[in-house]
Protein backbone atom coordinates (compact mmCIF):
# COMPACT_ATOMS: atom_id res chain seq x y z
CA UNK A 1 0.00 0.00 0.00
CA UNK A 2 1.36 3.58 -1.02
CA UNK A 3 1.94 5.99 1.87
CA UNK A 4 0.02 9.07 1.65
CA UNK A 5 1.36 12.82 2.09
CA UNK A 6 -0.77 12.30 5.47
CA UNK A 7 1.07 9.60 6.36
CA UNK A 8 4.61 11.05 5.02
CA UNK A 9 3.96 14.16 7.20
CA UNK A 10 3.01 12.06 10.39
CA UNK A 11 6.30 10.54 9.71
CA UNK A 12 8.30 13.40 9.35
CA UNK A 13 6.73 14.78 12.63
CA UNK A 14 7.51 11.88 14.57
CA UNK A 15 11.07 11.95 14.01
CA UNK A 16 11.40 15.27 15.22
CA UNK A 17 11.10 13.05 18.83
CA UNK A 18 14.41 12.20 18.27
CA UNK A 19 16.19 15.46 17.09
CA UNK A 20 19.22 16.48 19.16
CA UNK A 21 18.59 20.40 19.34
CA UNK A 22 20.35 21.99 22.65
CA UNK A 23 21.79 25.24 20.69
CA UNK A 24 18.62 25.89 18.12
CA UNK A 25 16.27 24.49 19.69
CA UNK A 26 14.66 24.37 16.23
CA UNK A 27 13.47 20.72 15.81
CA UNK A 28 13.48 19.32 12.03
CA UNK A 29 11.88 16.00 10.76
CA UNK A 30 12.19 14.41 7.30
CA UNK A 31 10.42 11.66 5.73
CA UNK A 32 11.99 10.27 2.56
CA UNK A 33 9.97 7.84 0.59
CA UNK A 34 11.51 5.82 -2.06
CA UNK A 35 10.56 4.50 -5.75
CA UNK A 36 9.67 0.83 -3.63
CA UNK A 37 7.50 2.93 -0.90
CA UNK A 38 9.91 2.07 1.30
CA UNK A 39 9.98 5.05 4.07
CA UNK A 40 13.59 7.06 6.04
CA UNK A 41 13.25 9.38 8.47
CA UNK A 42 15.57 11.82 9.59
CA UNK A 43 16.18 14.37 12.27
CA UNK A 44 18.51 17.26 12.79
CA UNK A 45 21.25 16.06 14.85
CA UNK A 46 22.75 19.90 16.09
CA UNK A 47 26.87 20.06 17.28
CA UNK A 48 28.61 23.41 19.04
CA UNK A 49 30.52 23.83 15.79
CA UNK A 50 26.88 24.39 13.91
CA UNK A 51 29.02 23.54 10.29
CA UNK A 52 29.33 19.72 12.04
CA UNK A 53 25.58 19.98 12.50
CA UNK A 54 23.33 17.20 10.34
CA UNK A 55 19.69 18.25 8.76
CA UNK A 56 16.86 15.84 8.59
CA UNK A 57 17.03 15.32 5.44
CA UNK A 58 20.93 14.89 5.16
CA UNK A 59 19.87 11.87 7.44
CA UNK A 60 16.81 10.53 5.82
CA UNK A 61 19.04 10.52 2.32
CA UNK A 62 21.64 8.96 3.55
CA UNK A 63 20.23 6.12 5.39
CA UNK A 64 18.21 5.30 2.32
CA UNK A 65 21.72 5.55 0.48
CA UNK A 66 23.04 3.07 2.73
CA UNK A 67 20.61 0.46 2.61
CA UNK A 68 20.58 0.45 -1.30
CA UNK A 69 18.02 2.74 -2.02
CA UNK A 70 18.57 6.00 -5.08
CA UNK A 71 15.52 6.36 -6.48
CA UNK A 72 13.11 8.72 -4.62
CA UNK A 73 9.70 10.04 -5.13
CA UNK A 74 8.20 11.91 -2.51
CA UNK A 75 10.18 14.08 0.39
CA UNK A 76 7.83 15.41 3.61
CA UNK A 77 9.59 18.01 5.93
CA UNK A 78 8.16 19.33 9.16
CA UNK A 79 9.58 21.76 11.68
CA UNK A 80 8.50 21.90 15.47
CA UNK A 81 7.28 25.16 14.61
CA UNK A 82 4.59 23.71 12.10
CA UNK A 83 6.09 26.62 10.08
CA UNK A 84 6.48 25.57 6.07
CA UNK A 85 10.30 24.35 6.56
CA UNK A 86 11.45 23.71 3.29
CA UNK A 87 15.09 21.86 2.70
CA UNK A 88 18.00 24.17 2.83
CA UNK A 89 19.78 24.86 0.10
CA UNK A 90 22.61 22.36 1.30
CA UNK A 91 19.96 19.53 1.59
CA UNK A 92 18.58 20.78 -1.68
CA UNK A 93 21.74 20.12 -3.94
CA UNK A 94 22.29 16.51 -1.68
CA UNK A 95 19.00 15.29 -2.55
CA UNK A 96 19.53 16.23 -6.48
CA UNK A 97 21.94 14.47 -6.41
CA UNK A 98 19.83 11.04 -6.66
CA UNK A 99 16.69 13.05 -7.21
CA UNK A 100 15.23 14.42 -10.58
CA UNK A 101 13.77 18.32 -10.62
CA UNK A 102 9.90 16.81 -10.05
CA UNK A 103 10.43 15.48 -6.75
CA UNK A 104 7.73 16.15 -4.90
CA UNK A 105 8.65 18.12 -1.74
CA UNK A 106 5.60 18.52 0.66
CA UNK A 107 6.26 21.02 3.64
CA UNK A 108 4.26 20.91 6.92
CA UNK A 109 2.67 24.36 7.29
CA UNK A 110 0.49 23.17 10.54
CA UNK A 111 -2.82 22.91 11.02
CA UNK A 112 -3.16 19.95 8.94
CA UNK A 113 -2.13 22.20 5.94
CA UNK A 114 1.08 21.29 3.76
CA UNK A 115 2.59 23.52 0.84
CA UNK A 116 4.00 21.43 -1.93
CA UNK A 117 6.93 22.33 -4.56
CA UNK A 118 9.14 20.43 -6.93
CA UNK A 119 12.89 19.79 -5.93
CA UNK A 120 13.27 21.94 -9.88
CA UNK A 121 10.93 24.91 -7.79
CA UNK A 122 13.55 24.86 -4.57
CA UNK A 123 16.63 24.30 -6.83
CA UNK A 124 16.86 25.66 -10.26
CA UNK A 125 20.09 25.20 -12.15
CA UNK A 126 21.37 22.98 -10.24
CA UNK A 127 25.28 21.66 -10.35
CA UNK A 128 24.91 17.90 -11.48
CA UNK A 129 27.28 15.75 -13.35
CA UNK A 130 26.03 17.20 -16.87
CA UNK A 131 26.88 20.52 -15.44
CA UNK A 132 30.31 19.39 -14.22
CA UNK A 133 30.64 17.73 -17.55
CA UNK A 134 29.93 20.97 -19.59
CA UNK A 135 32.34 23.02 -17.58
CA UNK A 136 35.08 20.60 -18.51
CA UNK A 137 34.10 20.36 -22.46
CA UNK A 138 36.56 22.62 -24.85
Amino acid sequence: MAVSDTDLIEAARDALADAHVPYSEYRVGAALRTADGTVYTGCNIENANYSNTLHAEEVALAEAVKNGHREFDRLAVASGVRDGVTPCGMCRQSLAEFADDDLPVVCDEGDGETSEYTLGELLPNTISEGTLDDARSP
